[in-house]
């Protein structure tokens, strides 16, 4: 690599149109081979600069300019628990349908994690970056990761979000809060009447609509569920299971239905109430949310609410290629499936 003795660092191409005395996009003109002609010889006062500087061009950037990168990064929250697996698959599925790779990154829903891996991506220079998640309730994303992801796309790059709203990028997200309340409705119809939520500790947006919306849908019905009976536990399967575990019997007395805002949590929340030797769904209904294709092995059969996430993952690539019209956003909807798990009463 060649460093300018002048300021220790790598020419760049504004060190070029300088020396050479043009503006930048005449020097890009020249270097990057457009087709628009400039003059012979400002022509050749930018190539000589470039000589002298010992300039190159970023291939990966014009790769990224001109649409010839076939690689698309995607960024996840994680992928230990089915239903993240599940949308990275359909993603990685969605992609090969179109001959793109998708190469894979986790931040673990740490801001910083995910500030370090877009400033990585940024200088690779993918075609485009998917960033699947969730925001969160009480901030937005950390201004930095979207200073960082707007330099991004000033180079040619294209960003999408998936099930997030808190940055002004395209985006695709399901519609959570209807999702809910329509399994809610379904459930007060079924003759449901006093159902414990388990929520999330995190202030996850799309976790909290999924309670927002289940608590609206009884409350169409007449029925009020307290904050009390809206318990947040860690968004973890084994913390699903050590909160039913440890529930006052009283409580559980009092319920006849168990709504998890994830199917990992209601599968948890399962296997604690069976350890307890309360019968579900005989005494106890369960429901959750996302509908992951590992249900189908599950002992009742899961009442969820069913996210499209082949229509996700196809949506979200096909504005990961497209030419851009303008920011948009794709409300994916949703709807409940009802099983086993919440017999009618």
């Amino acid at each position: 690599m060649s460093i300018d003795s002048r300021t220790g660092r790598p020419p760049t191409l504004s060190d070029v149109a300088r020396l050479a005395g043009v503006s930048q996009s005449t020097a890009s003109r020249v270097v990057n081979g457009s087709e628009r002609r400039v003059d012979d010889t400002y022509r050749q006062r930018v190539l000589d600069a470039a000589r002298q500087l010992g300039y190159a061009p970023n291939v990966a950037a014009q790769a990224v300019a001109r649409g010839a990168s076939r690689r698309i990064a995607l960024i996840t929250g994680g992928i230990a628990d089915a239903y993240f697996s599940a949308m990275t698959a359909a993603i990685m599925s969605a992609a090969e349908e179109i001959d793109l790779r998708v190469s894979l990154a986790v931040s673990s829903r740490r801001p910083e994690r995910e500030l370090e891996l877009v400033r990585e991506l940024r200088g690779e220079q993918p075609r485009a970056i998917i960033l699947a998640g969730t925001g969160y309730t009480d901030s937005r994303s950390d201004p930095a990761v979207e200073a960082e992801l707007h330099r991004y796309q000033q180079t040619g790059g294209r960003v999408v979000l998936i099930s997030r709203t808190d940055m002004p990028f395209e985006t695709v997200y399901f519609d959570d809060f209807d999702g809910a309340r329509r399994l809610a409705v379904e459930m007060v119809a079924r003759g449901y009447r006093s159902p414990l939520l388990l929520g999330s500790r995190l202030p996850l947006r799309s976790m909290q609509d999924r309670i927002e919306g289940f608590t609206a849908g009884f409350a169409e019905a007449g029925i009020a569920i307290p904050p009390s009976r809206v318990l947040r536990p860690d968004f973890l399967w084994s913390s699903a299971k050590d909160t039913m575990r440890g529930l006052d019997e009283q409580v559980l007395a009092a319920t006849d239905l168990v709504f998890a805002i994830t199917d990992d949590l209601a599968l948890g929340a399962l296997s604690g109430l069976r350890e307890r030797g309360i019968a579900s769904p005989d005494r106890i209904g369960i429901a959750g949310f996302d509908d992951i294709a590992t249900l189908r092995d599950v002992v009742p059969s899961l009442t969820s609410v069913h996210v499209p996430l082949d229509e996700v993952a196809r949506e979200a690539i096909h504005r990961a290629t497209a030419a851009p019209d303008g920011l948009t956003r794709r409300v994916i909807p949703t709807h409940p499936v009802v099983r086993e798990s919440t017999p009618q009463r």
